[in-house]
């Protein structure tokens, strides 16, 4: 629906606001959910604000009496419904509302079933997944704590904190911790303290409360944040039995915001007794093992190589002296057994040498050629012989 206007043929204000009403008059009824803020009824009508759970949004709705005391139980200030309405613009004055004609709580088991749904589709997405989360360090130097203000939970946490480790900083963030302004504020502060790089570990911390109290900090666009951080963030929203979809994608989660404070911080008197058992461990270490070289050392210098050097050094000699002795012997011994084994075997080769069978008296006769005559009947007369003696040969000739 469009108007074609200029300054020279402008539209009244009536037909605008008339073009409006008939534009929001084609949506039709519709069913809105929110929660419920200044409820006053006067006479048949009852008059309310509907807000949005998570944003900073709210519209007037008007029913009669008879639609409200319809829905049970009665809704409240603070109650989450859903409504079947029907947008209304007033002409006149320009203002816009719903029309309630059918107001339906909303039940904790609807709640429920919402959450779990909303459980089963960022589980579904690996935001819970265990191998996602990151460790905390060892001693922060600074601490994010987003938290309510001047809540009971702040100062569990500073005060145990600060109780465990003195020296410890922190970087508070003061937020709306239940209500329509939870989310964004807690969102907002959540963005500044991931984005301060002294900041090494983030706290969401908030006490106890009903179901409905602790919905912000199972809100998506919330969990998603978390998930997205840089800096490990511990949640510690409500009690034990309360679970929020913030403990699940968070990288650690406290049972109270006291337990958020022992988890994220150590014990200084804990790791004082902890130093003095390591160092004394440390000094029996090193002390046994000073013990054994010393034995070591002492048993080396206990040898008489070391304790008496100089009469090792006569034993050797005396060592050295008896071995050349011995060889000296073995030496003579050997040669003297060699000069008796040649004396015999001269002896016996004398014995059996030609020249001493010439020198008992016998004789050799042997060819010109010098081929040794054995037997009388090789030699022929006339032959040419030379007979050797054991002093001289002589030259005959034989005859018959």
């Amino acid at each position: 629906m469009t108007a074609k206007t200029s300054p020279e043929a402008p539209l009244p204000i009536r037909s605008v606001l008339q073009m409006v009403a008939q534009w929001i008059g084609k949506l039709g009824t519709i069913w809105v959910e929110g929660q419920i803020t200044e409820l006053t009824a006067r006479g048949g009508t009852v008059f309310l604000t509907l807000r949005d759970p998570v944003a900073n949004v709210s519209a007037r709705v008007t029913c009669t009496r008879t639609v409200y005391e319809a829905s049970v139980p009665r809704p409240v200030d603070g109650a989450r419904v859903v409504m079947h309405v029907k947008p209304d613009f007033w002409v006149n004055k320009g203002s816009f509302s719903f029309t309630a004609t059918e107001i339906r709580p909303v039940g904790i088991g609807e709640l429920l079933a919402r959450l779990e749904r909303l459980r089963q589709v960022l589980a579904g997405e690996g935001l819970f997944n265990v191998d996602r989360k990151r460790r905390l360090p060892f001693l922060p130097s600074t601490i994010g704590l987003i938290c309510g203000r001047d809540s009971a939970a702040e100062r569990d946490v500073l005060e145990n904190a600060r109780r465990r480790w003195p020296a410890v900083r922190f970087k508070v963030e003061a937020v709306a911790v239940q209500g329509p302004y939870a989310v964004g504020e807690v969102t907002d502060a959540l963005s500044r303290l991931d984005s301060d790089r002294e900041v090494d570990v983030i706290i969401v911390a908030r006490g106890g409360g009903s179901l409905e109290d602790l919905l912000p900090f199972s809100d998506e666009s919330l969990v998603r944040a978390v998930a997205a951080c840089r800096t490990p963030v511990v949640s510690a929203i409500g009690h034990e039995q309360d679970s929020p979809l913030l403990d699940l994608v968070a990288d650690v989660r406290a049972s109270t915001p006291t337990d958020a404070a022992k988890k994220v911080v150590p014990d200084v008197g804990e790791q004082l007794t902890l130093v003095r058992q390591l160092r004394d461990r440390g000094r029996r270490v090193v002390g046994g093992w000073v013990e054994r070289e010393l034995s070591w050392l002492a048993s080396v210098r206990s040898r008489p190589s070391l304790a008496d050097p100089v009469r090792e050094l006569d034993r050797r000699a005396e060592q050295v002296d008896a071995l050349r002795e011995r060889s000296r012997r073995c030496l003579t011994s050997s040669l003297d057994r060699s000069s008796d084994s040649l004396e015999h075997l001269r002896a016996r080769l004398v014995a059996l040498s030609p020249a001493a069978t010439l020198e008992r008296g016998y004789a050799i006769a042997q060819r010109a050629s010098g081929e040794v005559v054995r037997l009388a009947r090789d030699v022929k007369p006339g032959d040419e012989l030379t007979v050797r003696f054991s002093d001289d040969r002589v030259t005959v000739v034989a005859r018959d």
